[in-house]
Order: C-alpha cells, then sequence, then structure tokens
C-alpha cells in the first residue's frame, strides 16, 4: 500500500513499484486530482481506492481487507507552509491519523511500514562548517517538522519492539525534479521555471545549506528499504540523499545560470526561514547499499527543457501548488 501515492513522490512511486512487479494498492483524497494515475490505470497489479486516510473506519476496512505486506506512508500536508496554513489538518493528518496507522499496521501485523519523514527535523545547524547525521540533535523549527519528530519518537522509541513489525524512518532531503504529479513550489523546480520563462528571480536567505535529493532517488530509496533485511532496518532512521549534495541557494543559481546564462537574478537580505543544515547520508549508502542517481543539474536540465519546449504550457496553473498561488504572467 503507498498512502498518498498520486502526489508528486508517491506517483512517481507507483510506476517504480510497477515496474519491478509489486502489487500495490494506492490510496489517495485526490487533493491535488488524479491525473498522474492515467497511464498505469489499465496494469494488472496497480489499484486504485479512493479514501481519505483520516476517514479512520473506511481507511480501516482497506487495511484489513488488503493483506498487505508493507505500507510507505506519503499521506500528509506536505511541507512548511502548507502546515501552517492548515495546522489543524496537518496534526490530525501528520500526527494522530499516523499514529493509529502505524498502532493498527502493528496489529495486524503488516511486516514493513517506511515513514515518509523531512531533513526538516535537525532546525538550525549550530555550526555551518559541520554535517548533522542521524544521531544529531533535532531542532524543528515549523509545525510541518514538529509532527515528524513526534511520529519518530513514537515510532522509534515509543512502540513495543517485535519481530513481526518493522518501521522504519526515511528522512529525506529537499526534494526536485520532473513527476507525473509536478510541483513547482519546491526550490530547484521553482528556481528554474521562473528563470526559464524569462522572469526576474528574487532571493532571499541565500547563504542557508539545504540538502537536495532528486524525486525519483526517493522511490529508489523506498524500495531500497522494502528489499533490505529486517534486523538492517527495523526501528530504524536514514538521511536520504547523498552528502556531496548539499547545497546553498546561492549555489544553486550558479547551477541554473549554466543552464540559463541570461538569468536575471536579485539577492535581497531577509531572512525569514530559519532553516540551515548540511546533512550527511552516508549511512543508507554504507548499511543498505543506496546510491544516488540524479544530481541538481540534472534536476535543473530537465525542469528547464519541460518548461521550455512546453510539456506543461501553464506552469502557473494552481494544480502544480500545494498552497494557494498568486498567478505571474
Amino acid at each position: 500500500m503507498v498512502t498518498g501515492g498520486a502526489g508528486y513522490v508517491g506517483s512517481g512511486l507507483l510506476r517504480e513499484l510497477l515496474s519491478k512487479n509489486y502489487k500495490v494498492t494506492c490510496i489517495d483524497n485526490l487533493m491535488f486530482g488524479g491525473e498522474s494515475l492515467l497511464d498505469i490505470w489499465h496494469n494488472s497489479n496497480f489499484n486504485f481506492i479512493k479514501c481519505d486516510i483520516n476517514d479512520i473506519n473506511s481507511f480501516d476496512k482497506i487495511l484489513v481487507n488488503g493483506n498487505f505486506d508493507a505500507v510507505v506512508h506519503l499521506a500528509a500536508i506536505v511541507g512548511d507552509p502548507a502546515c501552517k496554513l492548515h495546522s489543524d489538518l496537518a496534526t490530525k493528518t501528520n500526527r494522530d491519523t499516523t499514529r493509529w496507522l502505524l498502532d493498527r499496521c502493528k496489529e495486524l501485523e503488516i511486516s514493513k511500514f517506511l515513514f515518509a519523514s523531512t531533513c526538516s527535523n535537525y532546525g538550525k545547524m549550530n555550526n555551518s562548517e559541520s554535517y548533522v547525521d542521524e544521531n544529531s540533535k533535532l531542532a524543528p523549527v515549523s509545525l510541518y517538522a514538529e509532527l515528524k519528530v513526534e511520529i519518530e519518537e513514537y515510532m522509534l522509541n515509543e512502540i513495543e519492539k517485535t519481530d513481526n513489525f518493522t518501521p522504519t524512518s526515511l528522512r529525506f532531503s529537499t526534494v526536485y525534479g520532473v513527476s507525473p504529479r509536478m510541483r513547482f513550489d519546491l526550490t530547484v523546480n521553482e528556481f528554474t521555471k521562473d528563470l526559464a520563462m524569462g522572469r526576474e528571480l528574487i532571493i532571499f536567505g541565500e547563504k542557508f545549506w539545504r540538502p537536495y535529493c532528486h524525486v525519483k532517488d526517493f522511490s529508489n530509496a523506498f524500495i531500497t528499504v522494502l528489499r533490505a533485511p529486517k534486523e538492517k532496518v527495523a526501528f530504524n532512521v536514514f538521511n536520504v540523499g547523498d552528502t556531496s549534495e548539499n547545497y546553498t541557494k546561492e549555489m544553486l543559481v550558479e547551477e541554473i545560470t549554466k543552464v540559463i546564462p541570461e538569468a536575471n537574478i536579485k539577492y535581497v537580505d531577509k531572512n525569514e526561514d530559519p532553516r540551515d543544515y548540511k546533512v550527511n547520508s552516508d549511512k543508507i549508502k554504507h548499511e543498505l547499499g543506496f546510491e544516488i542517481t540524479m544530481r541538481v543539474p540534472d534536476g535543473i536540465k530537465e525542469v528547464s527543457r519541460m518548461i521550455k519546449e512546453g510539456i506543461i504550457q501553464d506552469p502557473e496553473f494552481q494544480k502544480y501548488y500545494n498552497i494557494p498561488h498568486k498567478r505571474q504572467d
């Protein structure tokens, strides 16, 4: 089962799982539409059930009847702005229902539970020269990250450990790249889109660090954990990305201007976002053999080409954004 499977990360994951002959059930309330599912609709290994995970009665029936071996839990109010805008719904979905789902999967002895967490859990580094890893102190500075930290604490430290239940938390880097359910409210995608459309890009907090990981490699990470021996991933946490893929916004712009040399950029001194962290992702590489296949320059090239060649004709359309988007024409 993949919850939130019609979304930006989930829609790509569904295809990767199907290509490897997994039988996949997607649960989604289609908050952002279901067009991302159309080309896999007739796959005999694919099943879609429209359901809001907060409708516990309906969701429970699916879990009981599904005979699932694993749950990949993506369904959430995603990102700091969306959680701030819909704080009550975020708390219910990202914490309360997710706790219930963890307990229920354990009761039903669904073997593996993969939780999509975030490197935002690290908040702000004390020393910008150093890297944070899985053992570093968590210092969330947003509701989105606070809720992820609460679930991690519950999942990794409070649930009674049994041999029949294997939960794993994946702290993902900031995502980018082309997906069947495209988003342009993500840093790399947004910067590239604006500059490819010939706009002036105004940058705040250009010196702050953040790790980045291509959406395709999110799928690769989930599949790596699904295939890993239980003893390597049970009640464990992994940063997902590559240690070499930490960038400041200024560095991102340097990469974009290699592809779009005519880019018009303006820097403004305004540090609203306090997150600042460089992440070490060596653990998942050394312990599970995970390797990224795409790097930030690859994502910039594919998004730029998609915009310039008109693959998406109206990148300002609201469906490509997780929060209300003011159209720029």
